[in-house]
């Protein structure tokens, strides 16, 4: 698959559905067999025997020909087209209508039987990625779990997460098969806790059987918080180089140009990164250099924001307000990602205190015991907890910090008009570019009557 098609939605075609009168049944039957036709209908398509029926009504009708509009991966046309030629139908391009973005498929798939990627579980929790967007999928799995092992980092409570993640994969568990498109975050979360246990020298705490390869925590807390807000500069950059991207696809480099996500927003963090750099450098010219770009980058945001408002003294007033908050929240959300110092700090405490407590209970005789169950059960509550906090932590700096960033927009995902002709499963649209699902209902606003010449 192209690497383009890792980053972008896949190109939809609009076409409209063209056969005699007379066959309607054949052509709506193949194709609700290949799944990749979305259809436009004045109703909320279903999956029961009476879909065919219903759709078949729903034809508009010129003469001997009958038509339906719809979107198609532009990949899947040419081998609808030829399985609908023999019975007298075919696929005839429209122009998109006005005002209209096509329905967003992502890669994921080439085929009816292809699933879901694991990596999409974040992006398609938050929203859908608007046709032509940039679909930040796998680069956003990649960031939870490093942010995640930054906040869990212990090499010995890391591999029973990797062994859970592949136990999930294997859908063998049926009490866990729900969860089995998460085995890949709870796997890559497993490793880099044990990659950050490795280098903070953590094996079910403080055990001595790690050495301290980067840095102890405890020891060191001043320069792990500066580490963790070096990493979420480094994310905030990449948030704002994906949002620029996707500013200049909404509405062109005009709109990106004073966007707060856009060019204007980049060039504003920037500034800031001059400046600290400038500050910590003793460097005059840095610092002026980021005073110069801080402020053009805060007057075309205003701009942007003046005209978003309607213009006049009461939008002025408002982009006021809106510039301020646009600076406070810059910052907020940078110091935000401290937090990935703070709770890994907090995970390494409450690991020393279970091991001093373990180490202070033993002796040669009954009171292993009690050592022994006081390191099971701290173990155990602290990987309950910490495991938790860190999930938790680590989805929160995605959506707020990041992906409000990279999305402003919302898309409307690409629902194959496949109905179940025959009782079997139909093929599932969430993953592939065969629709494998069935067809789900689409927004009320985004329907309207099919036509030919749409």
């Amino acid at each position: 698959m192209p690497w383009r098609e890792d980053l972008s939605p896949v190109r939809m075609e609009r076409v409209s559905l063209v056969c005699p009168l007379e066959r309607r049944r054949e052509a709506l039957t193949e194709v609700a067999r290949h799944g990749t036709l979305e259809l436009d209908l004045p109703y909320e398509p279903g999956t029961d025997a009476g879909e065919l029926d219903r759709a078949e009504a729903a034809a508009v009708v010129r003469g001997p020909l009958a038509a339906w509009a719809g979107w198609s991966p532009a990949h899947d046309v040419p081998a609808l087209a030829g399985a609908l030629a023999p019975r007298g139908a075919g696929l005839v391009p429209l122009k998109k209508p006005r005002g209209t973005d096509p329905p967003t498929l992502l890669a994921g798939g080439g085929s009816k039987q292809a699933a879901p990627r694991p990596s999409r579980l974040l992006v398609d929790t938050y929203t859908t990625v608007p046709y032509g967007g940039v679909d930040p999928a796998l680069l956003a799995a990649l960031a939870y779990v490093i942010m995640f092992g930054m906040m869990f980092g212990d090499a010995g409570q890391g591999l029973p997460l990797v062994a859970a993640g592949l136990v999930l994969r294997t859908g063998r568990v049926a009490r866990l098969r729900r969860w089995r498109g998460a085995w890949l975050f709870v796997t890559g979360a497993g490793l880099a806790a044990v990659v950050f246990g490795v280098l903070y020298g953590e094996f079910f705490g403080p055990t001595g059987v790690l050495p301290v390869l980067w840095l102890d925590p405890l020891e060191e807390p001043i320069p792990l918080l500066i580490a963790a807000v070096l990493f979420g500069a480094v994310l905030l950059a990449g948030a704002y180089a994906l949002g620029t991207v996707n500013r200049i696809r909404e509405g062109g480099w005009g709109y990106a140009l004073y966007a707060r996500s856009g060019l204007a927003g980049s060039a504003l963090f920037l500034a800031v990164g001059l400046l600290a750099w400038g500050l910590v450098a003793g460097a005059g010219p840095l610092v002026l250099a980021a005073a110069v770009l801080g402020v053009l980058a805060l007057g075309f945001i205003f701009v942007g924001l003046f005209t978003e408002s309607g213009g006049g003294a009461g939008g002025g007033l408002q982009a006021s307000v809106e510039l301020v908050d646009t600076v406070v929240q810059l910052g907020s959300n940078l110091v935000s990602f401290a937090r990935l110092a703070a709770f890994g700090l907090t995970h390494a405490a409450l690991m020393g205190v279970v091991w001093d407590g373990t180490t202070a209970l033993w002796a040669p005789d009954w009171r292993a015991v009690a050592a022994v169950l006081v390191f099971l059960v701290g173990n155990a509550v602290t990987f309950a907890l910490e495991g938790l906090v860190a999930g938790i932590q680590a989805l929160r700096l995605e959506y707020y910090e990041l992906f409000s960033r990279v999305f402003q927009a919302e898309g409307r995902r690409f629902r194959p008009w496949a109905p179940d002709l025959d009782g079997a499963p139909g093929p599932d649209a969430a993953g592939s570019t065969a629709g494998a699902g069935r067809h789900r209902p689409r927004p009320r606003g985004n329907r309207h009557r099919a036509s030919p010449i749409q």
